[in-house]
């Protein structure tokens, strides 16, 4: 399941003023995300619990439920259970969205479960990898843990209203044999679990998101996508293994931990070359993209650039509103320089606030007009960032961008380096705020 991270956005945080006395309430995570979110997740939160107070008071709940909501209740925490270290590392590799695998029990439990009884699994399958896999991870706050588990059981009476819609109470399905229309239904109702989950992540992320977001950050790579597939996928085998085969579901287990574990071995492999502060590729796996593109370019006979990128008197930033609101600064132009090259150039730090830039198959020119563009988005920021006293706005940012070309530049990746770096003191010399490019 999909749980939503979130920063800022919009219209500024929710301070409650409050007298000393709820000094302890105002200083609550929730209160530092932006008001938009903040309003929408307290509508989302209000409509699940009412939606629970309904479903139990219009839905029966029976003895046999109870047995499928233990089944389900106990599977599901000794999967955590089995997986918790791996998912506490996964928790805190993870940039947004971080995709868990409760589906896999949620799924089952909203197609076979009364909707109340569903919506309760959910709580308490959250609740326990809040308390034991999640806890005292600075990445997961209370209001985002409560906040991705009113998604998911939003998404469970989803699921259940699929098949209420067409009058199929939910265990209905409980013994009876496969016929097309039962198997219709079983469908659409995992495909309503996942598209609710889908659009209310996606709309939480983009009242959440600082700038306009692309469909990347609301809907994830098509990695992402692969994973919450697949848990849904594995929950509504588990579901059926539950309805025709029950004593099988043990067998769940081994995949599912398989795929947990890999999954991680993945984001470990991904932590190895990115630079945990911007998301941007470090030193050593840019260099390291930088040599197979300059094999690629002499075999070819083609050119590429590289961009030498330094923001102008970042230490003012750090003296000025600390190293967080810094850190922030940082992210922001990370993101300003991906949002101006193309899917395939590389982007990566190089340490403080210097950044790299390849970008393969490319004129000088192109590559100076790709520069250009940077140093203008930069100078357009106004970084949302944390003070002690609450929030605050950085803005009036600029960068120095040197320049360098193969082959001109430089024979081999070291010499276009140094090239490009001469180029950028060049600017730093000159005035800052501009773009240089040196010939070799």
């Amino acid at each position: 399941m999909t749980i939503v991270t979130l920063g800022g956005r919009g219209e500024g945080t929710v301070v409650p003023q409050l007298g000393k006395c709820g000094s302890w309430f105002t200083r609550w995570a929730l209160w530092t995300r932006p008001r938009p979110w903040v309003v929408f997740t307290l509508i989302v939160e209000t409509c699940v619990a009412a939606l629970i107070v309904a479903a139990f008071v219009m839905v029966p709940v029976h003895p046999g439920d109870l047995v499928v909501f233990g089944v389900l209740l106990a599977l599901g925490i000794a999967q955590a259970e089995m997986s918790r270290r791996g998912e506490r590392l996964r928790r805190q590799l993870s940039e947004t969205p971080h995709i868990n695998m409760t589906a896999v029990w949620l799924v089952p439990g909203a197609i076979l479960l009364p909707p109340g009884l569903a919506a309760v699994l959910g709580v308490l399958l959250y609740l326990h990898l809040g308390l034991r896999s999640w806890y005292r991870l600075h990445s997961v706050a209370p209001c985002r843990m409560m906040a991705s588990a009113a998604v998911v059981v939003l998404s469970c009476f989803a699921s259940s209203g699929a098949l209420m819609v067409f009058g199929v109470h939910a265990n209905a399905l409980i013994g009876e044999g496969a016929t097309p229309e039962r198997t219709a239904l079983f469908v659409a109702s995992v495909l309503a679990f996942e598209l609710v989950n889908a659009t209310v992540t996606a709309v939480a992320l983009y009242l959440a998101a600082i700038e306009t977001p692309t469909a990347r950050m609301l809907f994830g790579s098509w990695e992402d996508n692969a994973l919450e597939f697949a848990t849904v996928c594995l929950g509504g085998l588990t579901a059926a293994v539950l309805i025709y085969q029950p004593i099988l579901v043990i067998f769940t287990f081994i995949p599912l931990l398989v795929l947990h574990r890999s999954v991680l071995v993945k984001q470990l492999e991904v932590a190895a070359t990115t630079d945990h502060k911007t998301g941007l590729l470090n030193a050593v796996a840019w260099h390291n993209l930088a040599r197979v593109e300059l094999s690629r370019a002499r075999r070819s006979k083609t050119s590429f650039g590289i961009l030498m990128v330094d923001l102008d008197h970042f230490k003012r930033v750090n003296d000025t509103y600390g190293h967080l609101a810094g850190d922030a600064v940082l992210k922001a132009v990370a993101d300003a320089v991906k949002g101006e090259v193309r899917d395939y150039d590389s982007a990566g730090r190089f340490g403080g606030e210097e950044f790299a830039v390849l970008l393969p198959g490319i004129s000088e020119a192109d590559v100076v007009a790709t520069a250009e563009r940077i140093r203008h988005r930069v100078t357009t920021l106004a970084v949302d960032v944390p003070l002690e006293d609450g929030r605050g706005v950085v803005d009036s940012l600029s960068a120095s961008i040197g320049v360098a070309v193969y082959p001109y530049g430089g024979p081999d990746v070291e010499g276009l380096l140094l090239t490009a770096d001469s180029a950028l003191y060049k600017a730093k010399d000159t005035g800052r705020n501009k773009v240089v490019s040196v010939a070799a």
